[in-house]
């Protein structure tokens, strides 16, 4: 049967190099859509940040998953969820994981930290990481709770975040890989991406390897293509062009208190109305509403009603 976990997995699976694009909402979410993406990364950062909080559990579980139910009512591809440390131990992993199933999501992303987490590229070598045989539960935990035996559960480690190395990052892949995760996640906050490929050459193809080059950008992606990696997420960069954006509108209209200049480098009202579907709506009206009566016109025959208005 073709479900969202399906598809996914087909991503992940592939031996082609497939991509993620970060959403936060489902506005976001629509337009990773639109733009072509085969699937979502639902980001921890971006959501905790659109929320106006920092990245480090400070937006609780049940507030992510109110967020990917909207991105998944607005988008129809598969949505993998940053999941965090899944917050807490293997019963809040299994809980969790069975409310995102619910929600629409297609798969989770659990990473190797201590509940509260704190993002990567802060504190750096100072994360704390969990003990192997415990988030091992965690991820047989994540495995066992979905209903769809497609659901994918991607075991990210931050071995080389924290400054363990090489060969803890492979002793915890190998763990996580037979405590049943579908693809390994090899994060690095290095600029350059020499020891997420030397992960991989180390690694082969024991299971299907995620990487996040928001730090390594000037990585070659054909690079990661000849190294074999499965997916590249591009993990959080339309919450930034918002940010800039945002930013750059908000200055321009304190500074010159008037809205003529800023109008033209704004989407038009007709476009945010487009991406809420407005026009479905005024079609569902003319099939759920009862339609005015009009007066007759002089014949004996009554107005027709008039077909649904297009959103301009």
């Amino acid at each position: 049967m073709d479900t969202r976990s399906s598809r996914l997995r087909h991503i992940v699976n592939s031996p082609e190099l497939s991509f993620l694009m970060e959403a936060h909402d489902g506005l976001s979410a629509r337009i990773v859509e639109e733009a072509g993406f085969e699937g979502i990364w639902a980001s921890g950062l971006a959501i905790a940040a659109s929320h106006g909080v920092r990245d480090c559990n400070e937006a609780s579980w049940t507030q992510t998953l109110e967020c990917v139910e909207f991105m998944a009512d607005a988008a129809g591809i598969p949505i993998l969820v940053d999941g965090d440390t899944g917050h807490g131990n293997f019963n809040n992993v299994r809980r969790f994981v069975a409310k995102l199933e619910q929600r629409g999501a297609a798969g989770v992303c659990l990473e190797d930290k201590l509940f509260p987490k704190i993002n990567s590229f802060v504190n750096g070598t100072g994360q704390e990481l969990a003990a192997v045989d415990e988030f091992a539960g965690r991820i047989k935990a994540a495995k066992d709770a979905p209903r769809d035996d497609q659901f994918v559960i991607v075991a990210r480690t931050e071995a080389l975040v924290a400054g363990r190395g090489l060969a803890e990052a492979l002793v915890r892949a190998e763990a996580y890989w037979r405590a049943g995760a579908d693809a390994i996640l090899i994060h690095s906050a290095r600029t350059d991406a020499s020891e997420v490929l030397e992960f991989k050459r180390l690694w082969g193809s024991t299971l299907p390897v995620v990487a996040v080059p928001t730090t390594y950008h000037c990585t070659p992606t054909d690079t990661f293509r000849a190294h074999g990696f499965s997916v590249l997420i591009w993990a959080n960069h339309l919450l930034r062009s918002c940010i800039t954006a945002m930013q750059a509108t908000a200055a321009q209209l304190f500074t010159e208190q008037c809205l003529t200049n800023v109008e033209s480098t704004v989407a038009p009202l007709r476009e945010v109305f487009r991406l809420q579907r407005m026009a479905e709506l005024k079609a569902a009206e003319l099939k759920y509403l009862p339609q005015p009566v009009r007066p007759s016109d002089g014949d004996g025959t009554r107005d027709a009603v008039p077909e649904a208005v297009s959103v301009q």
